[in-house]
């Protein structure tokens, strides 16, 4: 028995790890057909945006065919008084909802992770809320809030509606950032003798201020971005570039309108990629 016993264990020692290592290793055409599958997903959505930043360098007005290799569009950009007038535009709205909704959303985002209080819970569900609904309610809620409040369509209703969507983004962010906090860190600073303010400002803010920079970067970029809710509330003279780029696709695509869009594509990557990096790096704060 003690025989068959080692014999059967010494069998299954012998063959087990091999068959695990059989059934965890993918066939060749099953490896072959994953990487075909992303390679036709990468394409389905990147190829379209490719060919959009190859045709903001034809020399030819029309897009579909190509003759020759130019960057006069992006200097006849400079010269083009709307768009100027609608890039400025939306950097003011994108520069003061990201700082509006970035304080916002950080202080709301400590109340939420920090303190226990009656109707939390239904706090945090309208919290998502502005993220959660489509784009096209949001614009048409606004629009009527506006209108109930008496007041004129300017640019400062589109700031005060892109903040209105925009604190969601940051809180989240932000209390991701808050869900990995050590309080030990903050317990030992106040047993050293520091104050609240001095505790939050020294240890706190260092830490979550990846966190934050990363929802201001995510917001920029939303806010930047937005073309639905704008086009709600946007009234004479608060085109921003969005509208603009739409106006300008209504009359025909050109490759000024390709350019354009290819500038507002890179400032939107290089964005959402130092949001990305901020977010995920671990060691960005330091107290001081």
């Amino acid at each position: 028995m003690a025989r068959g016993g080692l014999t059967s264990a010494s069998q299954s020692g012998a063959y087990a790890p091999h068959s695990k290592a059989m059934k965890a290793k993918p066939f060749k055409w099953e490896r072959a057909a994953l990487a075909a599958h992303a390679v036709l997903v990468y394409v389905f959505l990147y190829f379209p945006i490719a060919v959009l930043i190859i045709f903001s360098f034809n020399k030819s007005r029309q897009t579909a065919v190509w003759e020759g290799f130019t960057t006069d569009w992006y200097a006849k950009l400079a010269e083009n008084q709307l768009i100027i007038k609608a890039v400025k535009n939306s950097l003011i709205v994108a520069a003061a909802a990201t700082v509006a909704s970035t304080l916002l959303g950080t202080m709301a985002a400590l109340a939420m992770g920090r303190y226990r209080f009656r109707g939390k819970a239904s706090t945090d569900a309208l919290l998502y809320l502005p993220i959660i609904i489509p784009e096209i309610v949001m614009g048409a809620a606004m629009v009527t809030f506006f209108g109930v409040a008496q007041m004129r369509l300017t640019i400062w209703t589109v700031i005060i509606a892109h903040i209105a969507f925009c604190i969601s983004y940051v809180a989240i962010v932000v209390r991701a950032r808050l869900a990995g906090f050590d309080r030990s860190l903050e317990e030992a600073a106040m047993d050293l003798g520091a104050g609240p303010v001095a505790t939050f400002f020294r240890v706190t803010l260092p830490l979550i201020m990846p966190g934050i920079i990363a929802g201001a970067l995510l917001v920029f970029t939303i806010s930047i971005d937005d073309y639905v809710v704008t086009s709600f509330v946007a009234g004479v003279g608060a085109t921003t570039l969005p509208l603009q780029i739409y106006s300008m696709v209504k009359v025909g695509v050109t490759p000024q309108v390709n350019a354009v869009s290819t500038l507002l594509l890179l400032v939107t990557v290089l964005m959402i990629v130092a949001a990305q990096r901020l977010q995920q790096g671990q060691g960005g704060g330091s107290v001081r």
